[in-house]
């Protein structure tokens, strides 16, 4: 009987089968490492970018959001927050932003670990990654709603400016201004990481359990990928 680490880790590939189909088994490993890569390369371009329109300002003000830093007109943009009682654009994210080049490179090391895992847990391992997109635009969807909805009350526009939430993606109007929100190259870079993770668990499950399937396999090897339905 397989061990319980021998369940964890999964089957082994055979010589004779790595001769025969060598290509088959790459494919996942291909496929995680170009995820890992890419979130690497993720943290040093933009994930997101807002671009404030209003008459006074005919170049528009912009911001843009990397993963550990804000840069753009960020103490204009704050000037004028200051007047309708929302808190500066520093005070967000922070533990996120301090944490987040040591997060991107653990779920990169994660998809490393997932290379030498061909049972269902690789799944675990993956799922950071999978997920980490879109945790991205909840939190900066979090902090908008935050700061939008928790307006000071003593600021002195504060009687003309409801709470409000500001869109993640798309466009806003609040009184005179526009706001154009959109994900840059950097998000961009971290999806198809995401997509990259997904095709690569499919050719694992397809290199690894047809090895658990048959009769040699079937006694003596551990589960591979299953069908996670």
């Amino acid at each position: 009987m397989a061990t319980s680490l021998e369940k964890i880790i999964g089957p082994r590939t055979p010589e004779e089968n790595l001769a025969e189909d060598r290509f088959r088994f790459r494919l996942p490993i291909i496929f995680f490492l170009i995820a890992a890569l890419l979130l690497i390369a993720s943290i040093f371009l933009p994930y997101w970018k807002m671009t404030l329109q209003a008459p006074q300002y005919p170049k528009g003000l912009s911001i843009t959001a990397y993963i550990n830093k804000l840069t753009g007109d960020v103490g204009e943009i704050d000037g004028l927050n200051h007047y309708i009682g929302m808190r500066p654009l520093a005070e967000a994210a922070q533990l996120e932003r301090s944490l987040s080049i040591a997060a991107v490179s653990v779920l990169s090391l994660l998809l490393v670990a997932a290379i030498f895992i061909h049972s269902k847990y690789a799944v675990l391992l993956a799922l950071p990654a999978i997920l980490y997109p879109f945790i991205f635009l909840g939190d900066m969807y979090f902090w908008l709603r935050n700061f939008g909805l928790n307006l000071d009350p003593t600021a002195p526009l504060s009687n003309a400016i409801k709470p409000f939430v500001p869109p993640i993606l798309g466009v806003g109007k609040l009184a005179q201004f526009v706001t154009i929100a959109q994900v840059q190259s950097g998000y961009y870079l971290a999806l198809m990481a995401s997509i990259s993770i997904l095709i690569g668990l499919y050719f694992q499950r397809r290199a690894y359990k047809p090895l658990i399937d048959s009769p040699a396999g079937s006694e003596d090897q551990p589960i591979a990928i299953t069908d996670l339905d």
